[in-house]
This record gives C-alpha cells, structure tokens and sequence, in this order.
C-alpha cells in the first residue's frame, strides 16, 4: 500500500470508501467543515462531504478520530489554514444540532 497523495489546494478531504458515515468527523469539527449528505449507495443512505473546506483550521480533530481512518487533512507545512471565526463556530453549532 502506497502513500496517499493530498489533493492540491485540499485542508482536508474524505475517502468515500473507508468511511461508513458515522458522522463523529461531523460532531468533533469546531469550525464546520464537514457535513453529511444523502447517498442513496451507501451503507447508512448518507455520506461526509467537505462543506466548508476555506473553513479548515487544521486541527485535525476530524483525522483523529475517525475511526475508519478516512478522513485527511493536510499538513500545515503544506497548507496555510483559516482562523476559527464566528461564522464557523455557528456552522458547527448547526450541524451538531441535526
């Protein structure tokens, strides 16, 4: 198994298949970044999907607890990474609230 490769200009991106959709990427992002969509394909009907990727602060809470290690963030030596604002605090509060 090879290295994986981030997609340039990417903070943080999802393979679609390793990732069951148990949504803790969701709930653990404190910037909003990731969202959950329908998926009529997959497993649970729904799937992640970057929704705010200029949102990402790096944090990488997404990456770490992911149990199905699907979700990647680029590293901050690679990538320049937003400031947490009040506009992604509220994002996040909405999507935990769903």
């Amino acid at each position: 198994m090879g290295l994986i490769t981030a997609p340039s200009n990417t903070p943080v991106w999802v393979n679609v298949s390793r990732c069951k959709a148990c949504d803790i990427c969701v709930s653990m992002c404190p910037a909003g970044v990731l969202g959950m969509i329908q998926a009529p394909n997959s497993t649970l009907g729904s799937m992640i999907e970057v929704v705010a990727p200029d949102s990402c602060i790096g944090c990488k809470d997404c990456e770490l607890h992911c149990p199905d290690f699907a979700i990647y963030v680029a590293d901050k030596s690679e990538f320049k990474f937003a400031k947490l604002s009040e506009a992604s605090k509220e994002r996040a509060e909405k999507s935990e609230t769903k």
